[in-house]
């Protein structure tokens, strides 16, 4: 088993504003294991909020054992050893998860949603996300994402509102909201909430900082639209704790370490009744089929990434009526 990787500038087609930070590119790690000759290809997207960048992935990828990755896999032997290396570092890991299924998957002759036991039939709409910006910036935004049924807006400053009106000037297509733990107000959010409700708007993303649970709990018990935790929700310890908190969770590969545990994540919300987003970092169209192979099994999907940059180094996978198409190539289905 050999596991080689190299360093990749991702490029965002626009600077890409939410409430806190600014960036106008991601730094990605390309991953491939290779096995009697076959390979599996893995991406980590690295965000600065995350706090990984390619000097914590080279460190990490430095300690891996590749021999510790036996064929037939055993994942949940496999994160495991990843975290014993070191804590933290979910996107490194997420990206050596990633290209073990797609090894796992070629090994076998068969897509990795299969082996996920997912229903390439149930694969939801997925939206297209608009940074915060002006008001000039966002109409091209608009214009450019013409064949997307819904529409995934950045709010949490102080022109929220504005930002609504401008998109609603343009579309009437559905919206999600992440606020990207922006507001501050209890009474103020909850009067936003159902402002937002009036507008068209599906479902929120973290409105509140993470980290103040009771005033997202009270929020949640309160708002007539669901609920997500985001930052909130990394790996899966964290769903439980969701429960009461929010409506539902948002699983990121990037966040989760991977596939395996994503689907964990998965199974593990819908036990506590919780509803599920998929959604994604800036991507490449390697770490987007990874999700995609799960999002048929979640109730709304965010995976945008691929058309937010600029030097996308693969194929853009089939994008159908607002849906990514799941094939039946052997793994992620990625054309190199």
């Amino acid at each position: 088993m050999k596991l080689t990787y190299q360093q990749f500038e991702l490029t965002l087609k626009h600077t890409f504003t939410i409430a806190k930070f600014s960036r106008t590119s991601t730094p990605v790690m390309l991953l491939q294991v290779e096995h009697e000759g076959v390979v599996g290809y893995g991406e980590a997207s690295m965000v600065p909020y995350m706090g990984e960048s390619y000097e914590t992935a080279n460190e990490f990828l430095s300690k891996v054992d590749a021999g510790q990755f036996q064929y037939p896999f055993d994942f949940g032997s496999i994160i495991s050893y990843l975290d014993s290396i070191a804590p933290g570092n979910p996107a490194i890991k997420a990206g050596i998860d990633i290209a073990l299924h797609d090894l796992d998957g070629k090994l076998q002759g068969k897509p990795c949603w299969e082996l996920l036991g997912t229903d390439p039939a149930k694969m939801p709409i997925t939206s297209f996300t608009i940074g915060i910006d002006t008001k000039e910036v966002i109409i091209q935004k608009l214009k450019e994402a013409a064949d997307f049924k819904i529409i995934k807006v950045k709010l949490g400053r102080d022109n929220d509102k504005e930002i609504i009106q401008t998109i609603r000037s343009v579309t009437n297509v559905p919206l999600f909201v992440d606020a990207n733990q922006g507001w501050t107000d209890r009474k103020q959010s909850l009067d936003l909430v159902y402002w937002l409700k009036e507008q068209g708007v599906v479902l929120i993303e973290q409105p509140m900082l993470k980290t103040d649970v009771d005033s997202n709990a009270w929020l949640t018990e309160h708002s007539p639209l669901p609920l997500i935790g985001d930052e909130a929700v990394q790996r899966l310890a964290d769903v439980e704790k969701a429960s009461g908190v929010y409506h539902g969770i948002n699983i990121k590969l990037m966040k989760a370490a991977g596939m395996y545990e994503a689907k964990q994540m998965l199974n593990k919300a819908r036990e506590l009744g919780l509803k599920v987003m998929i959604g994604c970092m800036t991507e490449t169209s390697c770490a987007t089929l990874a999700a995609a192979a799960l999002a048929p099994q979640c109730d709304w999907a965010d995976l945008d990434g691929p058309f937010l940059t600029s030097n996308n180094p693969y194929q853009l996978p089939q994008f159908t009526d607002g849906k990514w198409v799941l094939n039946n190539a052997p793994g992620l289905g990625i054309a190199v």
